[in-house]
């Protein structure tokens, strides 16, 4: 599958996770859309866009399991969730109940909302080994308060790779009165996401990730109940009239190429029996995973059931910074080390295009890294 893809062939590229990539049949029809913008201008934004974006998200919602009336794109994640943060109307007393795995721009974001409201930011440090679903939810359930507004936690970690169990958080706030809103930038085309079906309350997620669509295609889902309350970020046309769509569809002049692609994505997978290349992708990214750990004498952080085709495997202690440089510019490696809680990880992402000779580069590279103590001394105050 490595040559239905764009990719460096010089380069072991285990970062999927990080910003995706892209099939080359679905960027060639992303760039048949810019070419269509560009022949007529006026006629594409001026008169197609509506039924063009209306298409697009009919698909998606379709994908995802809810109506496109309960959806709007964005170019990312982040632009999503910010945009139900910054919708928000929060005093004082509110809390917003968090975990310690969130990703750092949206730490960001929410002590930017404190900053601003008020609102106490309130983060429940999780399980340092995921074994059981139930000891995660009563990690994250015993931060609830009477002053808990709003309950924010991924999907899929960032940092830390791990499938959280979100159903039931949910299902608990709506039994509670709590707002729920997650951070699903890892979840399209990664594991199955029925929107109707989970009950979070807003829910944003990447098409540019998993889902392999071009960069900048993502959407923001609101439920029903709360449509009347979220602004897109940039006021325009369509604001003061009455739906969802309707108010959030414009935010100026924009190439919504990207956005009009997720369809191509969506059939590419299809057409490559998605199901069956996510398993396979499963299997590998787990025994990469118990090799390293093995390799290193390390328990790994989570039981198999809390990982999709992207894990992370702990390593010894190390520079981050340094031993990222070592496996890109001596072996070719591309993949992240991250941080949390004092620990650093090796963060796998596999992919379709990605083989066994892969996590054999890595895993090899890792070897010769850490032979130099110097990498890895925990003495060292690097």
């Amino acid at each position: 599958m490595r040559d239905l893809f764009l990719l460096d062939p010089d380069i072991t590229f285990l970062n999927h996770g990080s910003f995706g990539a892209c099939p080359k049949s679905v960027f060639d029809k992303y760039q048949g859309w810019q070419r269509a913008l560009e022949l007529q201008p006026v006629e594409f934004l001026g008169r197609r866009y509506d039924d063009l974006i209306t298409d697009a998200l009919e698909k998606l919602g379709k994908y995802i399991g809810t109506s496109h009336e309960n959806l709007m794109f964005v170019p990312n994640a982040t632009t999503g969730l910010n945009t139900v943060a910054r919708s928000l109307k929060l005093s004082p007393e509110d809390e917003i109940l968090t975990t310690d795995h969130e990703y750092g721009a949206l730490d960001l974001t929410w002590e930017f909302i404190s900053r601003e409201t008020g609102a106490q930011v309130i983060v429940r440090k999780l399980p340092d080994v995921f074994i059981d679903p139930m000891d995660v939810i009563q990690a994250i359930w015993a931060g609830v308060t009477p002053n808990t507004r709003i309950i924010f936690l991924s999907h899929i970690t960032s940092t830390t790779a791990l499938i959280l169990p979100v159903e039931e958080i949910c299902r608990r706030a709506r039994e509670a009165g709590i707002i729920t809103i997650v951070d699903g930038a890892h979840v399209p085309g990664h594991i199955s996401l029925n929107l109707d079906e989970l009950g979070a309350d807003f829910y944003s997620g990447n098409c540019h990730k998993w889902l392999c669509a071009p960069k900048g295609a993502a959407f923001l889902y609101a439920a029903p109940e709360y449509h009347d309350m979220v602004d897109p970020l940039v006021i325009s046309w369509g604001w003061d009239e009455d739906t969802f769509y309707q108010r959030t569809r414009y935010q100026g002049t924009n190439d919504i190429a990207a956005y009009l692609s997720v369809g191509a994505a969506i059939e590419f997978q299809k057409n490559h029996n998605w199901d069956a290349v996510r398993d396979a992708c499963h299997e590998m990214v787990l025994d990469t995973m118990f090799r390293i750990c093995a390799m290193f004498g390390i328990t790994p952080v989570a039981m198999p059931r809390f990982v999709g085709q992207m894990a992370v495997a702990p390593l010894p202690h190390c520079n981050v910074e340094t031993v990222k440089t070592l496996l890109y510019d001596q072996y070719q490696v591309e993949v992240p080390i991250t941080e949390h809680d004092s620990r650093q990880f090796v963060r796998i992402s596999i992919q379709g295009y990605n083989t066994q000779a892969d996590c054999d580069q890595l895993i090899y590279a890792l070897k010769e890294i850490f032979a130099d103590e110097v990498v890895w001394n925990p003495f060292d105050p690097a």
